[in-house]
């Protein structure tokens, strides 16, 4: 069967391709079923938390503009430090799912990044993480980062209401990524412990630190930890295992734990410690060290609520895309429901709808917030977030199934869409209730180059796209929908 490529693959993007193509494959032979998302679950598990989370995590390094794996590395240092101090399992545990999650908030500052620096936002948080904690090396990244790109007196304004308000800024900045990092922790159903640690991420040893300024032993030990752990890895992907343990050593006693610096030292000096760092089965180990004590199986219900809380990470990107997409999933659940389909696919395709646009978390909000055209690159940049989408959920057993689901939203039924220019021969039934519903809400709410339409008005041009983006059974299951009053009028 010859593959219908609408596209040339992008070099760096070429093993997502690859694996977007097998499981184009493997769906077509299915005849793009969704059934096989609940395979093994009669048995009220779909796996084990650590596994599905590890996999989440690579949503998150895309986030914060980190090397993909960021958060497992950094994860698996802390994890051996644990090992090491030989802390009770429950602490362990703690600092485990504290490290791995440590970048939940970073979404929700994404916007205002772009907004105040005017920069792209993941570049920022990358470099950003690369800045030493002198005055001189802060003035420096701040003057070279702020208004990149843009005419020199306009860049100039924005430097001067940066430096004018930089601590009034960053300290809001800080909080509110913490504050919605240690949300989202409690919405995955983390103890008060993991939550504590992932808000405390930003405070430093000798108390310079965000945002409650606390310093030593105050500052919990998972966090004091994760931060460490994150040092070392964002230092040692940009140079190297000597640039690390230089960095740490430089941070002693100023953001890092004296005592974690020397254990962390030690680690270094073993045989093969960086090896096993950069080790392709590195997934495999960190899951390994997980205390058994207190290891959570996945239900159904949980699975609802963690595609729910990546939803809000997913959202929290853009402010005009708070809610997108929990209503995509609400939407679609309605119309599947329109149209018959069982429960149990229906609760999959929820699933699905709610992680859509996972891949837009590896989009600069400079993209994303643009009120204008897009340019080649940019557009570009648009057309692989789906591939994004569909290589992290194929990382999760229990979500395998959705990958090519959600990874097709932005293809059209004449073969026109991307990125892999697939056609309504072979687009499934929820690939086309995700594209309506996605498409529905985006018209009736505002975004950058355009304000929201009334549902009626929505519909309307929406019929007007039948037959090459919008499926006519679904539309009129939606148009029913709506003439019944389910979805109402609304103003955004």
């Amino acid at each position: 069967m010859q593959l219908p490529w609408a596209f040339t693959a992008w070099q760096g993007l070429l093993p997502m391709v690859v694996r977007y193509a097998e499981f184009y494959m493997t769906a077509h032979q299915r005849g793009f079923g969704i059934e096989g998302s609940n395979r093994g679950m009669a048995n009220g598990a779909s796996g084990e938390l650590a596994e599905v989370l590890c996999a989440f995590s690579y949503a998150l390094d895309l986030t914060g503009g980190q090397a993909a794996g960021h958060s497992i590395r950094a994860c698996w240092i802390a994890s051996q430090m644990a090992l090491r101090l030989e802390l009770p399992a429950q602490l362990r545990r703690t600092i485990f799912y504290a490290t791995l999650l440590k970048d939940l908030g970073c979404s929700s500052t994404a916007a205002r990044i772009a907004q105040l620096y005017r920069a792209d936002d993941r570049q920022f948080q990358h470099d950003q993480r690369l800045v030493g904690a002198s005055a001189a090396q802060h003035l420096r990244f701040v003057v070279s980062h702020t208004g990149e790109g843009d005419p020199l007196t306009r860049r100039a304004a924005t430097l001067a209401q940066i430096l004018r308000h930089g601590e009034e800024i960053e300290h809001d900045l800080v909080q509110t990524r913490c504050e919605q990092g240690a949300d989202i922790a409690r919405l995955l159903r983390f103890p008060g412990e993991v939550a504590t640690a992932i808000f405390a991420l930003d405070e430093h040893w000798d108390g310079t630190g965000r945002p409650l300024g606390m310093a030593a032993d105050t500052i919990p030990l998972a966090s004091r930890m994760a931060l460490l752990a994150q040092v070392a890895d964002v230092f040692h992907s940009h140079g190297g295992p000597d640039v690390a343990r230089e960095e740490v050593a430089r941070q002693y006693g100023r953001w890092l734990d004296p005592m974690l610096c020397r254990l962390f030292d030690e680690l270094c000096r073993e045989k093969h410690f960086w090896d096993k760092l950069t080790a392709p089965d590195l997934s495999d180990r960190l899951l390994a060290l997980e205390p058994a004590q207190g290891r959570a199986k996945i239900d159904e219900p949980y699975l609802d609520d963690i595609a729910a809380a990546f939803a809000l990470v997913i959202d929290a990107k853009s402010p005009f895309t708070q809610g997108h997409s929990l209503r995509v999933g609400q939407f679609a659940d309605l119309v599947a429901e329109e149209l018959g389909m069982p429960e149990q696919r229906r609760r999959a395709l929820r699933r699905a709808a709610m992680l859509h646009d996972l891949g837009k978390l590896g989009l600069s909000s400079r993209i994303l917030e643009k009120p204008g055209q897009l340019d080649a690159s940019e557009w570009e940049a648009v057309r692989q977030h789906p591939l994004h989408t569909a290589e992290i959920l194929s990382r999760i057993e229990a979500l395998h199934a959705l990958a090519l689901i959600a990874g097709s939203h932005s293809e059209r039924l004449d073969g026109r869409g991307y990125p892999m220019g697939i056609d309504a021969q072979v687009l499934s039934q929820e690939t086309r209730i995700i594209t309506l519903c996605d498409v529905f809400d985006a018209l009736t709410t505002d975004r950058p180059h355009r304000p929201a339409v009334s549902v009626s008005d929505a519909l309307a041009i929406m019929q007007g796209e039948l037959g090459t983006v919008i499926d006519a059974d679904c539309h009129a299951a939606l148009c029913r929908i709506v003439a019944r009053g389910d979805i109402a009028e609304r103003c955004f």
